[in-house]
């Protein structure tokens, strides 16, 4: 009885071993993708209604940027030094571009850009333009230009505060929708 009794205490503490170290390994593996692979983010401010609401959830790509630069029109989150906030807004000026914001709309390097998705008129704010976006910098816009603080108040974002991309639109769920 007594080599029996020993091989299943042996087997029990193997399985809790075993079951421990999948668990451990499954967090790990799972703290690091969220933190520097993939993130959800929730949108917090209405300024990119109409393409994006308040409350929704969006799942962030941060590793897109360190293979592949960031291209007008890419919707972003921005956490840096120029805003208190964590933003999400649309790339739209890229570095080297002169930016004009005159009669409602974007002009960049002297042409009207085509934005179907922006909502209200683009007006300018406190940056002084036309503005040369500076390398490793970039101009972001809402989409819901009346009632959005970007970059025509807080100035170009650094390209080290773009924290990705958004990818997908994940809640709510009737809503979901891949972001190219």
């Amino acid at each position: 009885m007594e080599p029996k009794s020993k091989a299943r205490r042996g087997g029990w503490r193997k399985e809790l071993k075993d079951w421990t170290l999948t668990l451990g390994s499954a967090v790990l593996i799972s703290f690091l993708i969220q933190n520097y692979a993939f993130a959800q983010v929730r949108v917090e401010q209405h300024s990119m209604d109409t393409t994006l609401a308040e409350g929704q959830r969006l799942v962030e790509n941060r590793l897109v940027y360190k293979f592949s630069e960031p291209e007008r029109g890419d919707i972003v989150i921005v956490n840096g030094p120029e805003s208190d906030r964590r933003l999400v807004k649309r790339i739209i000026g890229l570095p080297g571009d002169v930016l004009d914001i005159k009669d409602g709309s974007v002009w960049i390097n002297g042409e009207r850009l085509e934005e179907p998705y922006a909502a209200g008129r683009t007006l300018p704010g406190r940056v002084k333009l036309p503005l040369t976006v500076p390398d490793n910098a970039y101009f972001v816009l809402g989409d819901n230009r009346e009632h959005s603080e970007d970059s025509r108040n807080l100035g170009t974002m650094s390209k080290t505060s773009v924290e990705g991309k958004a990818m997908l639109r994940l809640y709510p769920f009737r809503q979901f929708k891949i972001f190219e």
